[in-house]
């Protein structure tokens, strides 16, 4: 057995403060802010004059008195549901089919992850040129002049898509992964056992995905409720495309200038995404168990 390393003065130092700038910087840029949003939901402030204390008031305010609230709440679910129902689910096909040596697997691979590449914005651009009621392509070749992207009843349905296009791939290259690391001997017992490769899939491969399901679930949470420069792209988040997330910024650095009611919308936004995840990673721990 090996004996035990000391380690010097200077070793301890370096650790120090590598170990220090990382807790730091986990402190002022994450949890201070956050920590900041939920105190700051309590105030009546602008940014400019001191804070007045007005304790759940901004919280009965946005429930009773603010209108885009519900709408944006309704959109973010449904948003989430989409990518977590359609999109991801999508990408992990898309990976099992590619994880098979396809004849041009990899021109597939480039193409579906094409779109990760690009941001939200520039996504929300290219869904005006498609959508567009006056220089849209789709309105272009079909003859048709609905307003994709102009009607509340039908423009979230076009958006989200959209978005779960570059979803796709980004879930798809993560799964892709996870399948290059499965042990190909559990799929050999399980083809001399005498399953099917949808047997194997879902009784063998698909639960040894677990750690990378549990990644994808972070992901796609993340993805639906930060979603935020797509709809300001197209309409600035307005008019059947409201979102938790640019309620925010129009509160906060808008021009009413209602910090504290902007952060008591990013805290509704913190507690929904923390409670998709924690609610899945005890389900998960409580079978390990």
């Amino acid at each position: 057995m090996a004996p035990n390393r000391r380690y010097s003065a200077g070793d301890r130092a370096v650790i120090a403060v590598g170990l220090g700038l990382a807790v730091a910087l986990e402190l002022a840029l994450i949890w201070g802010p956050a920590l900041a949003s939920v105190a700051l939901s309590g105030t009546d402030w602008d940014g400019i004059e001191r804070p007045r204390w007005i304790g759940g008031g901004n919280y009965a305010d946005l429930a009773a008195e603010y209108p885009p609230f519900w709408p944006a709440v309704r959109n973010n679910l449904l948003w989430l549901g989409f990518l977590a129902l359609i999109a991801a689910p999508f990408g992990l096909l898309c990976a099992v089919l590619l994880d098979r040596r396809l004849r041009l697997s990899r021109v597939y691979q480039n193409a579906l992850y094409l779109p990760v590449v690009l941001s939200l914005a520039v996504v929300g651009f290219i869904a005006q040129l498609v959508f567009s009621a006056d220089y849209g392509v789709l309105n272009a070749v079909t003859g048709l002049t609905t307003d994709w992207l102009g009607d509340s009843s039908i423009n979230l349905w076009v958006v989200m898509p959209a978005a779960g296009w570059r979803h796709t791939g980004y879930v798809m290259i993560i799964y892709l992964a996870g399948l290059k690391s499965v042990d190909p001997a559990l799929k050999e017992a399980a083809a001399i056992d005498g399953a099917g490769e949808g047997q194997t899939f879902f009784k063998v491969v698909f639960p040894a995905l677990r750690p990378v399901n549990v990644i994808v679930l972070v992901i796609t949470v993340i993805e639906a409720l930060r979603a935020f420069d797509i709809v300001y792209a197209i309409n600035k988040g307005r008019n059947g495309l409201e979102l938790l997330s640019v309620l925010v910024t129009e509160n906060i650095v808008g021009e009413a200038a209602r910090i504290g009611f902007g952060s008591a919308i990013a805290v509704i936004l913190l507690v929904i995404s923390t409670g998709f995840i924690v609610v899945y990673l005890s389900q998960i721990f409580r079978e390990d168990r």
